[in-house]
């Protein structure tokens, strides 16, 4: 990348999600700039991730439409409007594509058809290297990549591993798959060159009394922190995004019915977040599980609740306390 670009790039770590709320929080952050996406909603800790960004001096988004993330914002926020990937794309030298991945590994074109929403629009592609024209001292003619984006591939052709005639392969039919050396060669980057096995002790996975594990669930009708409707045919649930799915024996138990209204309190590390007004569903869950929809409950997931080695949020493992509305969290919990 370095030879191909001209450049030297960092050797040294940037932050991920986690640590960049946690500068935010610190004020630490002069520049968000955001590339699409909806930071607010689809990141942990929503109060604390609005702190944050609160702090943060210029905020800037990108984006196709907008989102909570437009709401909350630095002390000085922009929103560069951006053609999406269904609208033509027109630059100098004609109609132009850009390239995906899907799920299964596939690289391949994607081009848009509709009129754009407004002659004003501008594609990511040309955002983004006006933006270096104007901040970069270093000769380049970079809106010369946007007037044709197969320069801009095969400036990733000589970039990227695995990305050779990158032009060429990615107008064949269905396009092409990245590599994948277990699948196309059954070789593995390890010592041995083999696939190697490693056994783990299990965590301990017990949570005190009258506590819930919780995990944050997607619907049918929603992609991301996109909600179309309120109609998830994946569990039957219609008309309402602010359920609980439970056990229906740990219900009963409770003396609750369907519909019944409680609190959810997350404990972790001795702090506490609740969010109120939730309906409880009977689904068929273990005992002493329930699941809340994202986003919605990204309020109760903790920052500091994180993987060990990729700092990604639990939001699958979130211990939890129901509450009849109103009702305190006991010392003891």
């Amino acid at each position: 990348m370095d030879k191909a670009c001209g450049i030297t790039s960092p050797r040294e770590h940037g932050v991920d999600v986690v640590e960049a709320i946690k500068q935010m929080s610190a004020g630490d952050v002069d520049l968000f700039f955001c590339m699409g996406g909806n930071f607010i909603s689809a990141t942990p800790d929503t109060e604390i991730t609005a702190e944050g960004l609160n702090k943060v001096k210029l905020t800037v988004q990108v984006s196709t439409k907008l989102n909570r993330s437009h709401l909350v914002t630095g002390e000085t926020a922009l929103i560069l409007p951006c053609l999406g990937r269904t609208e033509v794309d027109k630059q100098p030298s004609g109609e132009q594509f850009v390239t995906v991945e899907n799920s299964m590994g596939v690289v391949h074109t994607s081009q848009g058809g509709l009129k754009p929403a407004s002659t004003h629009l501008r594609s990511e592609p040309w955002i983004v290297a006006s933006l270096a024209s104007s901040v970069l001292d270093d000769g380049r003619d970079w809106m010369a990549l946007v007037e044709n984006y197969d320069l801009i591939r095969d400036l990733m052709s000589e970039a990227l591993s695995g990305f050779d005639d990158y032009n060429d392969r990615v107008r064949t039919p269905n396009g092409f798959y990245l590599p994948n050396p277990p699948r196309d060669s059954r070789t593995f980057n390890t010592v041995n060159g083999k696939a190697n096995f490693i056994s783990h002790s299990l965590p301990d996975v017990t949570v005190g009394k009258d506590k819930f594990v919780m995990m944050t669930i997607r619907s049918h009708d929603q992609y991301n922190t996109t909600i179309y409707d309120l109609h998830d045919r994946y569990r039957g649930i219609h008309g309402n995004r602010r359920v609980v799915l439970m056990n229906a024996n740990d219900m009963i138990q409770r003396g609750w019915k369907s519909r019944h209204i409680v609190d959810i309190v997350s404990h972790h590390n001795g702090e506490d977040r609740r969010s109120d007004g939730w309906q409880i569903i009977a689904y068929d869950i273990p005992s002493g599980n329930i699941a809340t929809y994202f986003p919605e409950a990204n309020v109760l997931v903790p920052l500091d609740s994180t993987a060990a080695k990729s700092n990604t949020p639990t939001s699958k493992w979130i211990v939890c306390s129901l509450l009849e509305p109103g009702m305190k969290v006991l010392e003891e919990e």
